[in-house]
Parts: structure tokens; C-alpha cells; sequence
């Protein structure tokens, strides 16, 4: 019996080579499954929607973290992009405003969690209080290590909720950052995505493999594994992730609701009577 992609992705506690490709041979055949997928994730997720309401408690939550560069955006252009927006919620985690400094570091990520019947999208998450926080000692080295115990069990209270985490690392080489930090210099419609702490950060390369490492290990559990996707390759990224949504999605065995409450046989009969005589 083949593997499901979440079993092949799945943090095993080593970073595979970011160029590999599990699970499928080549573009053309990644790019024609991404087709085939696309309108099973759409009906999954509109069903998902409708549940959420009429009452039901599911939501899904796509969280992606990665390096500069490593297809964060990409991710929702290409994979969420082919759901409809109208049971997305997308948030984008920067530095923190003044107003959340003021708070518990998952007071702000709290805020933004899906609501039932919407698939929700982090672009960079919780996990940043256990990166940028810990690279740049932000905050004191006894304060970020508790954070991995307390990421966990606001992981396990939002699983019990009704939330299904599918956690991304973009596991993206070195020379590949390099490269698509040269593409954007060199592309005048990419240069707002620029900042002049870009190489600061990409010096600290090192450092950052190394907390990521600790945030994949100390936070991979049974209800919010950790998946590492290889995205040096932009269409296997595509592929992967399509993959990972519908695999989730469909293990929700999500059906068509009913209102409650409601005579559908009766609303029918009377729309049919307005073509009555009279």
C-alpha cells in the first residue's frame, strides 16, 4: 500500500536534501496531479465552509514556516489560490506591534486562528517566538525554551477544538535562497519584498538550522506533526502541499449539511406553486 504524502513528509528527525522529491517523478507529472487535485480540494473546502455554517466545529489550519525566499507567499498564491477565498482566512505574521508586545506572546496568533469552517493560513506563526526570538536573543535564553512546551499545549487545546494543524517547514538549500535573493534584486516588480536586513539574516544561516531543528523536534506531536517539505523545487512545493490539504480534508469525511429546522419538500412545493394559476 503506498504511503500518504503525510507519512512521507513527516519530521523523522532529519532534514532531507532540499531538491528531493518524494512521492512523485517529475514536473510534468506534479503539475498534472495539481490539476487533478484542484477541484477535490475546492469541493472539500466549500463543504468544510458549509459545515462550519450550519453548526460544525472543523477548521483547518495551514501553518508555513521557512527561510527568506523558501515559497511562503508562493504557497498561497499557487496552492491556497485554488479554493475560494470566501472560507479563507490568511494572516501574515511580522514583528510585533507595540499593542502585542503588550501581551503573551500567543495572544496575536490566538486572535488569528481560523473560525469553524474556514481552512486558515499562517505565513510565519508561533514559531518565530522560538527562531527570530532565540537567533537574536530577543527575549532570555530560559524564557524562549519554555515556549515549546507552551506552543504544544495551545496546539493540543486547538486540536481538541476542532482544528486540524498541517505544520510546513519550506526546507529550502542555501544556494537556492541565494539564488531567488538575486532574482528579486534584479526584478524591479520584487523589490518591495527587499529589506536591508536580508543578507543580516542569511548570515545567521546556521543559527537559524539550528533553531528550526529544536522547534521540528521539541514540537512535532501526534495531533500537530510537523511536515518537512523539500522547496528547492517551486512545482514539487505545489504538489506537496495540494497534497497535504487533501489528505486532510478528506479525512474529515465531510458530507452536505442540512439546515436544521428547515422543509426543503415544502419551500419546492411552493416555489413550483408560483407557477400555478392566478
Amino acid at each position: 500500500m503506498a504511503r500518504s504524502v503525510r507519512d512521507q513528509l513527516c519530521w523523522n528527525g532529519t532534514l532531507p536534501d532540499a531538491r528531493d522529491t518524494p512521492g512523485v517523478k517529475g514536473k510534468a507529472q506534479a503539475r498534472k496531479a495539481v490539476e487533478t487535485i484542484a477541484p477535490q480540494l475546492a469541493d472539500l473546502q466549500e463543504r468544510l465552509f458549509a459545515n462550519g455554517k450550519l453548526g460544525g466545529d472543523k477548521r483547518v489550519l495551514l501553518l508555513l514556516q521557512g527561510m527568506d525566499a523558501s515559497g511562503k507567499d508562493g504557497t498561497v498564491k499557487h496552492v491556497v489560490g485554488q479554493v475560494n477565498p470566501a472560507g479563507c482566512r490568511i494572516t501574515s505574521f511580522g514583528p510585533p506591534t507595540k499593542e502585542e508586545l503588550g501581551h503573551d506572546f500567543l495572544w496575536r496568533i490566538t486572535n488569528a486562528v481560523p473560525r469553524p469552517g474556514q481552512l486558515g493560513v499562517f505565513n510565519r506563526s508561533q514559531y518565530e517566538d522560538v527562531l527570530i526570538a532565540r537567533v537574536h536573543e530577543l527575549v532570555p535564553r530560559p524564557v524562549w525554551s519554555r515556549r515549546y512546551a507552551r506552543i504544544n499545549a495551545w496546539e493540543r487545546r486547538l486540536a481538541a477544538q476542532g482544528t486540524s494543524l498541517i505544520k510546513v517547514f519550506l526546507h529550502i538549500s542555501r544556494e537556492e535562497q541565494k539564488q531567488r535573493l538575486l532574482t528579486r534584486l534584479e526584478d524591479p516588480t520584487k523589490h518591495w519584498k527587499v529589506g536591508a536586513e536580508d543578507l543580516r539574516e542569511r548570515g545567521l544561516w546556521d543559527a537559524y538550522q539550528e533553531a528550526y531543528q529544536a522547534a521540528l523536534t521539541r514540537c512535532s506531536t501526534d495531533v500537530a506533526p510537523w511536515y518537512v517539505v523539500p522547496a528547492d523545487r517551486k512545482w514539487y512545493r505545489n504538489w506537496a502541499i495540494s497534497n497535504l490539504l487533501l489528505e486532510t480534508l478528506t479525512d474529515l469525511r465531510l458530507g452536505w449539511p442540512t439546515p436544521a429546522g428547515v422543509d426543503l419538500a415544502a419551500m419546492r412545493q411552493q416555489l413550483k406553486d408560483e407557477d400555478g394559476p392566478g
